[in-house]
């Protein structure tokens, strides 16, 4: 041994032990986000309330608990990194058109179907029973969401199901069960039923009085299809409401996925799409070949009949879409309370508070906005002809903008987090990925803003319904009265010009905000929106809030979301910078 080796192993071996091994140890990163309870959102709580629900707090709130779970954290991880594997042949070669779900799928379509998220609320006969569903998904939409489609699917297709009385009668019980039954097999024989819709085709997408897939009757009854669809989602669902031209025109049948005697129906996938995001959910391209069908509805009234299912699963894409904003915040929210940059807690730095603060105010408006649908929706259909009205125009509404505002808000929410909200274990990456989804689904942004459009100037009794609605908060904030009383008054032109319809649905739902916030949010969060969202005191960008906004009012709104009950304080915490900044 040379005598440098000889010091460098004295040296070495006066090294303790205890610096010997790992080269560092973890600090400053925050803790896992298990453990809170989901349903902990003032905003929301209070909605459930103030919409007629308020009997379903307990099962809610056990719900969050779930939804806050470390085990729900993981079936989401799972089920998203184990996507959806089509087989169409069995080994001998036999057709099977079968598509095969990781088991954390189905426990997360389980709990769903289970906690009434799929079509139970028809069969429950309280007031408030389609809050009570709303309040769900809104909470258990923030662990996972590619395994809404189907839920949202089976409970948008009960009330079109209706217009065949005799296919409602026997096929509505199980639809409205609570129990998920995967598998194919006779639908009579299973003890709960999933149901899809099979719309958009190759050449015309939204344009579904374009499609091609042909009906054609037989002496029983029953009709025969053949065609293709471009996008149908959950396949494995058991039965779908598909479009096809009949010879009077555009018609709605039933076409269930194994017959009543147990053989297979015609249901050929070609191929699962390769999706952006939602890659927990299958998406296929099926084929009808002689494939059986039963008529829902009048022959050539096919949209008319299947639009109430579009109705309600625009409102599904405009919960799933706050409930995304709501996970966001709750990552952010959690981020910062825990890290610490050049000595400070980021929950401290003025900056951090007045981007998370934003964040924060888009997020209860998005959540205020959607249950306020809910309720119109569950009034509706205890027969409020007010409410049906209100819901004609409220759903396209909120439809167009929370699915058009949660991306950017997931996008700033995963800037929060830095580098960690870019890597795959965050979830933020997964909660990219979806976030543009729900602004595509059930008509594009351009689909549902002509929608409205049409509705104000061909359905007055809509825009007395919104306009009761707005005026309502009349004299709360000066802001918002003028700039209803300006929309209000180019609303009879606005009809007439589909150029300018996006602009005109945006302002409609930045003043039916406004005028919820005004009423039911505190005057912090009330006076951040109108000045910002209202008056135009804002950046583009999430954190411009203007100088005077009480942002420790609007941090208190979140103090507890996504926290352990015993630091909830935490986020209420303010630094003396920022308490003379505000």
């Amino acid at each position: 041994m040379t005598t440098s080796s000889a010091a460098g192993a004295r040296a070495q071996a006066a090294v303790p032990r205890s610096d010997l091994g790992p080269t560092h140890e973890v600090t400053n990163q925050p803790p896992p986000l298990v453990g809170h309870d989901g349903s902990e959102d003032p905003a929301l709580l209070a909605a459930l309330d103030r919409e007629g629900a308020g009997w379903h707090l307990a099962d809610l709130r056990r719900l969050g608990r779930l939804a806050g779970s470390e085990q729900a954290l993981r079936w989401a991880e799972q089920a998203d990194r184990n996507p959806p594997e089509l087989r169409t042949h069995d080994r001998y070669g036999h057709r099977i058109d079968e598509v095969d779900f990781h088991p954390a799928w189905h426990a997360l379509l389980d709990v769903a179907v289970r906690e009434g998220m799929a079509g139970a609320p028809w069969a429950d006969p309280r007031p408030g029973a389609h809050v009570a569903r709303a309040a769900n998904i809104l909470v258990w939409g923030t662990v996972e969401q590619g395994h809404l489609c189907p839920v949202s699917m089976t409970y948008a297709a009960v009330p079109v199901l209706r217009a065949a009385p005799a296919l409602a009668a026997r096929y509505e019980p199980l639809l409205t069960s609570r129990v998920y039954d995967p598998g194919l097999r006779p639908p009579d024989g299973k003890t709960g039923l999933l149901a899809g819709m099979g719309m958009t085709e190759k050449q015309g997408g939204s344009d579904v009085r374009s499609n091609t897939t042909t009906a054609t009757p037989r002496a029983d009854g029953t009709w025969r299809l053949r065609g293709h669809k471009w996008f149908t989602s959950a396949p494995m669902n058991d039965a779908f409401l598909v479009l096809a031209q009949a010879p009077a025109g555009l018609s709605c049948f039933w076409v269930p996925r194994v017959l009543p005697d147990g053989s297979r129906n015609t249901f050929r996938i070609q191929r699962l799409k390769d999706k952006l995001g939602n890659r927990s959910n299958a998406s296929g391209e099926p084929e009808f070949d002689d494939t059986v069908a039963w008529p829902v509805g009048p022959q050539g009234r096919g949209v008319r009949t299947i639009i109430d299912m579009v109705a309600l699963t625009r409102l599904d894409a405009a919960l799933a879409s706050a409930a995304g904003m709501r996970a966001a915040v709750t990552a952010a929210a959690h981020h910062v309370r825990h890290r610490r940059v050049f000595g400070t807690l980021l929950i401290d730095a003025p900056l951090m508070r007045v981007v998370l603060a934003d964040l924060a105010v888009e997020s209860e408006a998005a959540t205020t906005l959607v249950m306020r649908v809910a309720g119109a929706v569950d009034r509706a259909v205890g027969g409020d002809p007010a409410e049906q009205a209100l819901r004609r125009i409220a759903t396209a509404v909120a439809k167009y903008w929370v699915c058009k505002r949660v991306p950017g808000v997931v996008v700033e929410a995963l800037e929060c987090l830095g580098g960690n909200g870019y890597v795959e274990e965050s979830g933020m990456p997964r909660l990219y990925r979806e976030a543009p989804l729900n602004g595509i689904w059930e008509g594009s942004g351009n689909v549902n803003a002509l929608d409205v459009l049409r509705a104000v100037g061909r359905e007055p009794d809509a825009v007395d319904a919104l306009a009761t609605e707005i005026e309502r908060a009349r004299g709360g904030d000066t802001r918002l009265d003028r700039a209803w009383d300006e929309l209000r008054g180019g609303l009879a032109t606005a009809a007439g010009d589909p150029g300018g319809a996006r602009r005109v649905v945006e302002r409609l739902a930045l003043v039916m905000q406004g005028s919820l916030l005004v009423r039911h949010a505190p005057a912090a969060v009330a006076d951040a929106f109108c000045a910002t969202r209202i008056a135009g005191d804002g950046g583009l960008a999430f954190g411009t809030l203007p100088a005077g906004i009480d942002i420790p009012g609007i941090l208190d709104r979140i103090a507890s979301v996504g926290a352990p009950a015993d630091s909830v304080g935490d986020i209420r915490h303010v630094s003396d910078q920022d308490r003379n900044a505000s």
